[in-house]
């Protein structure tokens, strides 16, 4: 037992269920976090009846989940129904396996990763991982069989195929500057320090590309202003409309899963993992138990900054329409992504590619670019039509009374 244990197979079984049942807790407490968040920004107390602080009401609606009437209509088609959130759920529990989240460890004479897996491409699986969860989306909107979760599942789809252009654009400017595919590293890469006190984050040399990754993982993760998938307004409850019971809260447990990995995938990619600048137990070279314990703490609080941030957007901005939406990604972030990527490949080609001055101009150049272009812009952005007439010949032809002109010509 003790020579499996010390193992990296046997360390990658056990991290495995340990961060499993960690993030099973944590997608929990999420609800409770978003809701006290909720709750600041509108100045009010938030869930604090059920345990001190309300700390217990998490449990309190996982068992109210469990226990309600598992209503499946009848007009639904049921094992497209059933498996829909049976999947974004399985889609948004397997994303974890590939980030570092600790480091080298020391067993003894062994050194091992804490990593539940560290294939070469690892980066690759990250992405392949976060674009199914469009599936469980776009069958729960289908076999509704229901008009508005129908449009919720086409909406998420459009949305999350535009926005991942953005995403791996700006993911293949991490590459170009990295040399390669694997997370771990791309940490290690970050641990180092310009002029002797500079982090070597990527943040620092691309942080346009970074604030980009952070909008494109928002909309994936269908957040608000991009929760276009699921509009209460306008589409009831959007794709999960028809779902009640522990079906209903899969969804949502899946959402926040999504959210925890994507912050860990950014944190990674952009603010060095579980580096943490002049913190001697966060160093590569730091190996012990007790380092690794407190690398982990490092990227766990990463994570709960961008959590923290998500949330504050959440009950801060009003979301887009779904033409603004698709414009932002087509007409904005896109064009954007693709000359920092020009701008990384030609980095590269120069040797310049881990040069902070040169990219960070290089950034620059193109923010300016983009300042220059929007000022310069005199498309309005209503989302109306610019073939269509002025309004005040529709309203003259839609109007009511003396004033109708049935015969306006259109």
């Amino acid at each position: 037992m003790r020579e499996f244990l010390t193992s990296q197979f046997g360390v990658s079984v056990v991290l495995a269920v340990v961060v499993f049942a960690a993030m099973n807790g944590v997608v929990a407490y999420c609800i409770y976090y978003e809701r006290k968040i909720a709750a600041w920004t509108q100045d009010r107390p938030g869930p604090n009846r059920v345990g001190p602080w309300g700390l217990l009401q998490p449990i309190a609606d996982g068992l109210k989940f469990v226990f309600k009437e598992d209503v499946i209509p009848g007009h639904v088609d049921k094992p497209l129904y059933v498996l829909a959130p049976a999947a974004i759920f399985l889609v948004g529990f397997i994303g974890f396996a590939a980030i570092p989240w600790g480091g080298k460890l020391s067993l003894g004479d062994r050194l091992v990763e804490v990593q539940v897996a560290n294939p070469d491409i690892g980066l690759l699986y990250i992405l392949g991982v976060a674009s199914m969860g469009v599936y469980g989306v776009v069958l729960g909107g289908w076999a509704s069989n229901n008009k508005y979760s129908f449009y919720g599942g086409i909406r998420a789809t459009a949305q999350m195929l535009s926005y991942e252009i953005p995403m791996g654009l700006c993911i293949l400017v991490v590459v170009l500057t990295m040399g390669t595919l694997r997370l771990e590293e791309i940490t290690a890469l970050q641990t180092g320090y310009w002029l002797g006190w500079i982090p070597q984050w990527n943040v620092v040399l691309h942080p346009f590309a970074f604030l980009i990754l952070f909008v494109t993982a928002l909309a994936e993760s269908n957040r608000t202003p991009f929760d276009l998938a699921e509009a209460e307004q306008e589409l009831v409850g959007g794709y999960h409309t028809e779902y009640s019971a522990l079906k209903f809260g899969m969804f949502f447990l899946a959402e926040y899963a999504h959210m925890i990995t994507g912050s860990a995938f950014i944190a990674v990619l952009f603010l060095g993992g579980w580096h943490f600048p002049w913190f001697a137990w966060t160093q590569p070279e730091a190996t012990q138990w007790y380092a690794v314990l407190a690398k982990i703490v490092v990227i766990s609080v990463k994570i709960a900054a961008f959590l923290f941030v998500m949330m504050w957007i959440r009950w801060t901005l009003p979301r887009f329409r779904f033409d603004q939406l698709m414009r932002l990604a087509w007409k904005g972030l896109i064009p954007i992504t693709l000359a920092l990527f020009m701008l990384a490949a030609g980095l590269l080609y120069f040797g310049k590619h881990r040069s902070p001055a040169w990219a960070l101009a290089g950034n620059a150049m193109i923010l300016a670019g983009v300042m220059v272009s929007a000022a310069l812009s005199r498309t309005a952005v209503t989302g109306r039509q610019t073939n269509l007439p002025p309004v005040s010949l529709l309203a003259g032809r839609v109007g009511v009374g003396v004033g109708c002109v049935p015969d306006a010509p259109l």
